[in-house]
């Protein structure tokens, strides 16, 4: 194999939002940083492609509002720096039966973390947002502040082009292969199926749904990590009912708790359409996706939910548009951030798992791998949720108060 004759810093594998956040992450801190991508840039494959993503600080795990809420201050960093946005910002909304656990949770966890939220009724939420939502009965909703929509594509190519800008190095259609110490020297070696080789003083995998089949090639470690298909569906507004589901008249981003879990945006990326989904899909092999699976239950889970809480002013009968995504499921949902250890010790963190809801903690994770790679420590973060090795203490990872909230077969 070819030595590219460069040395670096840190070797970011994989540049969907959390390398490319990395990468400039790295590079913003003066450091050497190669960042290598398997496909294209900005290719749809993956993860961190689309028209919409939603942002918002309500969590049931308490360990999520920091995160977020430092991530929302790192979009809004980045767009200053960069002078375009990607960011819309939006009220969040919650919403569904009083009862449910992950939404108790919910509520208890934003006062500790300074979210301002208003707890509302079946009649005030109505009257806050014009009538678009008609709660069933013994549903509430809790209204924030923190939301909004982000282009993820968008979002992507400026985390790239201001990394570049700071010396950051990208390579594109670089599928890594192989990851190794360099026992002469110190450091890693990174080989790419090419043929070329590059050197690092420390390495940073993320490659979202790969995350299993690269870890296990390089150190046989087996990461509990299932990707999944998944659809996201546009449905289309009611005629003269378009105007209430914009940004502009204050229609939030929402997620909907219960059996499903439905989440959406204000109609944004196409003219007269909503997004809404159901959180969930169906497991598949990410080579080998045949991008049919999962066009059945997943859409037709969204189409009662419509019927019964945005009646009469979206079309239900079946989505305008739908889009193909992956999710990569880890089983308590939560995100694996951690050294990869063993020979490899502190040089190799890994980052993968982010069981779709991971793309708005884009930035703050970014910084996170970089203070990693770097320092040996993230300062600010308690990172014991994201552990590694908690599957080989308990198969199901964190123990949690509530119900799972990610639909997918054999999930148990």
């Amino acid at each position: 194999m070819e030595f590219s004759g460069d040395r670096f810093d840190v070797v970011v594998v994989g540049a969907g939002i959390m390398g490319s956040c990395t990468a400039y992450e790295v590079a913003k801190r003066g450091e050497k940083v190669l960042l290598l991508e398997k496909f294209d840039f900005l290719h749809h494959l993956g993860s961190s492609h689309g028209e919409s993503r939603t942002i918002r600080a309500t969590y049931p795990e308490d360990y999520y509002a920091s995160m977020a809420l430092e991530s929302y201050r790192l979009w809004e960093e980045a767009e200053s720096e960069i002078g375009y946005r990607v960011l819309t910002k939006t009220p969040h909304l919650d919403i569904g039966p009083a009862a449910n656990k992950s939404l108790q949770c919910l509520i208890a966890n934003c006062e500790p973390n300074s979210i301002h939220a208003h707890l509302l009724d079946r009649s005030r939420l109505r009257d806050m947002f014009s009538g678009a939502f008609q709660l069933p009965e013994q549903w509430i909703g809790v209204a924030t502040d923190a939301g909004g929509v982000i282009k993820p594509t968008k979002a992507v190519a400026m985390f790239q082009a201001s990394a570049i800008r700071r010396g950051a190095v990208l390579r594109d259609r670089m599928e890594v292969t192989d990851i190794k110490r360099d026992e002469e020297g110190g450091g890693i070696w990174v080989s790419a199926a090419t043929g070329d080789r590059f050197w690092g003083r420390k390495c940073v995998v993320t490659v979202g749904a790969w995350m299993k089949k690269l870890v296990k090639a390089v150190s046989g470690l087996v990461l509990p990590i299932q990707p999944l298909h998944t659809t996201v569906c546009y449905w289309k507004i009611k005629a003269g009912h378009e105007k209430e589901f914009s940004p502009e008249a204050g229609f939030p981003t929402f997620a909907s708790y219960g059996e499903p879990y439905i989440y959406g945006t204000p109609s944004l990326e196409f003219p007269g359409l909503i997004k809404i989904a159901m959180h969930g899909g169906y497991p598949c092999d990410p080579d080998r996706r045949d991008w049919a699976s999962g066009f059945g239950a997943p859409v037709d889970s969204v189409i009662p939910w419509i019927e019964r809480v945005l009646q009469g002013r979206v079309e239900a009968g079946k989505p305008v548009v739908e889009q193909a995504c992956m999710y990569s499921m880890t089983p308590d949902g939560d995100f694996i951030i951690d050294f990869l250890g063993g020979e490899f010790g502190k040089d190799v963190v890994v980052a993968g798992g982010f069981s779709g809801h991971g793309f708005k903690m884009g930035p703050a994770v970014g910084r996170i791998l970089a203070e990693l790679a770097i320092h040996g420590e993230a300062a600010g973060f308690d990172l014991k949720h994201f552990r590694l090795r908690r599957f080989g203490e308990d198969p199901k990872g964190n123990a949690k108060e509530f119900e799972d909230q990610v639909s997918y077969p054999n999930h148990e």
